[in-house]
């Protein structure tokens, strides 16, 4: 049977309309847009918000689908994700964008929560475009500090006992929280990004990032946050994810891939030196001549590291 161009095309548009996203989204989301239809004093609502009814469909569709058509909704919907957030980034200095990497595990009531937080707040409040991966954990922190932004002391202690006293992703009020905060302390001077993905859309996308550029593919994620991130890596402790982009970066850097190569700053002596001693794995591999470029910092200070980053940028806009 031989099925015309415009019946063909026909069937392409009644299924692009049919999909619970819009598949050429103008710009990127926001919490309030991600989390329509959710009333948090009704937790039971959160199954109708707009990022849960996305969700769901990318399920029943298949993470991997064998539909043509369905893989055309999901580009399309990357690809003006994508444009909207090289518009974003157009406004800044390459080398202003700094990213944070670390696990999603990470407990609000954690010491390092706190510091990738007042770390992000403090680069944030120098001109740094702060960019996560949009999940909880190091994530949210990320997020949380850089919305903190501009915020005395006691508001932003006050903000993250709050935020600790809801720990983990599974108390049921942790998004609920977090969304009170948002309400409570609006963020109208300073913004973040986060590139987040349905692949994982079993954790929560943060909402404190004032930008979020939510993409069904995880490889586009992964790589875009690497490759943006021309100011810095801060690794905050994690895992596998953490590690595979240790070295994910590592070799741009190497390869001097975007011209030159970027901070990669670590996070907890302790932990990247002892519990997954990949620190010295590097810097080892430096002196033997396996890696070269690598820019490489250890830290437990805040301000040590965000002296690190703001001197390198400094530097940058110097050459």
């Amino acid at each position: 049977m031989i099925v015309s161009n415009s019946h063909h095309g026909e069937r392409i548009a009644e299924y692009l309309h049919s999909v619970p996203f819009v598949v050429d989204p103008l710009e990127l989301y926001t919490a309030e847009t991600l989390y329509a239809g959710l009333d948090i004093s009704r937790p039971e609502t959160f199954s109708q918000c707009y990022d849960q009814q996305v969700y769901n469909h990318f399920l029943a569709q298949g993470k991997v689908t064998d539909n043509p058509m369905e893989s055309l909704a999901r580009n399309l919907h990357d690809f003006c994700i994508m444009q909207s957030t090289k518009r974003l980034l157009a406004r800044y200095d390459k080398c202003q964008v700094v990213a944070v990497m670390g696990g999603n595990a990470m407990r609000r009531d954690d010491a390092a929560y706190e510091k990738v937080a007042r770390i992000s707040k403090a680069l944030t409040e120098k001109g740094s475009l702060m960019v996560s991966g949009g999940g909880s954990g190091a994530m949210e922190a990320t997020g949380f500090g850089a919305w903190m932004a501009g915020r005395s002391e006691g508001e932003f202690r006050e903000v993250l006992s709050r935020l600790a006293a809801v720990p983990v992703q599974e108390d049921q009020d942790y998004l609920a929280v977090s969304l009170g905060v948002i309400r409570d302390y609006p963020q109208t001077r300073y913004i973040n990004l986060s590139i987040p993905t349905w692949l994982y859309g079993h954790e929560w996308t943060s909402p404190f990032a004032t930008h979020i550029a939510k993409l069904f593919e995880n490889s586009i994620r992964e790589d875009t946050l690497l490759t943006i991130a021309y100011g810095g890596i801060i690794y905050a402790p994690g895992r596998a994810g953490t590690i595979q982009e240790v070295f994910q970066e590592a070799v741009q850097n190497h390869y001097l891939t975007f011209g030159f190569a970027s901070p990669m700053v670590f996070l907890d002596t302790e932990f990247w030196t002892k519990t997954t001693p990949f620190y010295p794995l590097l810097v080892d591999l430096m002196e033997k001549g396996i890696y070269k470029n690598l820019i490489l910092s250890i830290s437990d200070e805040v301000d040590e590291i965000v002296g690190t980053i703001t001197d390198f940028q400094q530097k940058v806009k110097m050459q």
